[in-house]
C-alpha cells in the first residue's frame, strides 16, 4: 500500500469512528527522534530542489524515525495554471524519493490549486483547490500512532465563500468535530504531537511588525483560541507550525509551539529575518519531547 493511500485510509476510518482505540502509552524509555521539515516550496527555480536533496542528505545522516512536512510543499499552485502545478507536484514527489524515512506531509497554502485571482485555473475544474493535493499527495487531515504517541495532521487552510479569494487560517467544523473523536481516543495519558501549517499560536507579528500589530487572518488560525482549548484538556505536547519562516518555540500550559524555520528560508534567496534555511529535529523521551533547530548550509545564490 503507497504511503499516501495508508493516510487517507486512517483518516477516513478516524472519521467514521467515534470510539477509537487508545493507542499504547509511551514508556520512560521509549525514544525517537522526528525531522520537522516545514516549507520546502520545491520549484523548477533557484535551485530549490538541490536545496531540498541537500536538506534531505543531512535528515538521513541523522536517521530519525520518521519526517513531517510542515506544508508549503510546492511553490506555487494557488497563482498557476494546471500545467505548472502538475509539474510541481512531479518534482515534489521526485525529490521527497531521496528520503530514507517514511513522511507524513501536511496541506500549506501555497499547495492548494487556483484559489488566486491570478490563476486561469476555474473553480470548476476536478482538480480546484485542495482536491489537486488530495490526488497528488493524500489525505487533507489524519493521524497515526507512534511508539505510545499520537500524531495529528491538521488542514489549517481556509477558502471561500468566494472559491478565488484565496486563504485565510482555520479548521473548520468538521475537522474540528473529528479532532474532538480523535483526541478523545488517545486519553489522557497519551502524548500528543499535532501539526498545522498556519500557526495556532505565535508571535510573529510582533518580530516582522510591531508589538501592537495584531496579526491577519492569513498569518494565525483565525480559531485558534478555540483549539488550544480543546487540546488543553489532553496530554499535547507539542504543536508543530510552518508558514511563518521563523524559528520560534512558545510554550503555553504544558504545550510547545513550535515554527521549525523552513528548509527554503527566505523562499531559497537567503535566511528569513535572520532565520537560515533548516529544518525542526525533535526528540521524544518518555512522554516528553525536545526541539532543536538544525541548518543544514545551504548558501543561495551560489552554484554548490
Amino acid at each position: 500500500m503507497q504511503r499516501r493511500d495508508f493516510v487517507r485510509t486512517v483518516a477516513v476510518g478516524a472519521a467514521a469512528s467515534m470510539g477509537l482505540p487508545r493507542t499504547a502509552l509511551a514508556t520512560s524509555d521509549t525514544t525517537f527522534a522526528l525531522a520537522h521539515l516545514a516549507d520546502p516550496h520545491i520549484q523548477p527555480e533557484l535551485r530549490a530542489a538541490e536545496g531540498c536533496r541537500q536538506c534531505f542528505r543531512q535528515v538521513n545522516a541523522l536517521k530519525p524515525d520518521f519526517a513531517i512536512s510542515g506544508g508549503d510543499l510546492v511553490f506555487d499552485v494557488m497563482a498557476t495554471d494546471r500545467r505548472r502545478a502538475n509539474l510541481l507536484y512531479g518534482l515534489y514527489r521526485e525529490t521527497v524519493a531521496a528520503l530514507d524515512v517514511p513522511l507524513y506531509d501536511v496541506i500549506g497554502n501555497h499547495d492548494v490549486l487556483g484559489i488566486d485571482p491570478a490563476s486561469p485555473v476555474l473553480y470548476t475544474d476536478p482538480l480546484f483547490g485542495k482536491k489537486l493535493y488530495e490526488n497528488r499527495i493524500g489525505a487533507r487531515y489524519y493521524f497515526f500512532d507512534h511508539k505510545g504517541w499520537r500524531f495529528i495532521v491538521l488542514d489549517s487552510i481556509g477558502t471561500g465563500p468566494d472559491p478565488k479569494d484565496g486563504y485565510y487560517g482555520l479548521i473548520d467544523e468538521e475537522q474540528v468535530d473529528w479532532l474532538r473523536s480523535v483526541l478523545e481516543g488517545a486519553g489522557t495519558g497519551t502524548p500528543i504531537v499535532v501539526v498545522t501549517h498556519i500557526p495556532i499560536l505565535t508571535a510573529f507579528m510582533a518580530y516582522a511588525e510591531g508589538t501592537m500589530v495584531a496579526p491577519s487572518r492569513r498569518v494565525v488560525v483565525t480559531n485558534g483560541k478555540d483549539i488550544m482549548e480543546i487540546l488543553a484538556r489532553y496530554r499535547v505536547k507539542a504543536v508543530l507550525q510552518g508558514h511563518t519562516h521563523v524559528r520560534e518555540s512558545i510554550e503555553y500550559m504544558g504545550c510547545k509551539y513550535i515554527t521549525s524555520g523552513a528548509v527554503c528560508g527566505n523562499w531559497w534567496k537567503g535566511p528569513r529575518m535572520g532565520h537560515p534555511e533548516g529544518f525542526g529535529l525533535l526528540t521524544a523521551r518518555g512522554g516528553e519531547i525536545e526541539w532543536e533547530y538544525r541548518l543544514y548550509g545551504f548558501q543561495a545564490g551560489s552554484g554548490q
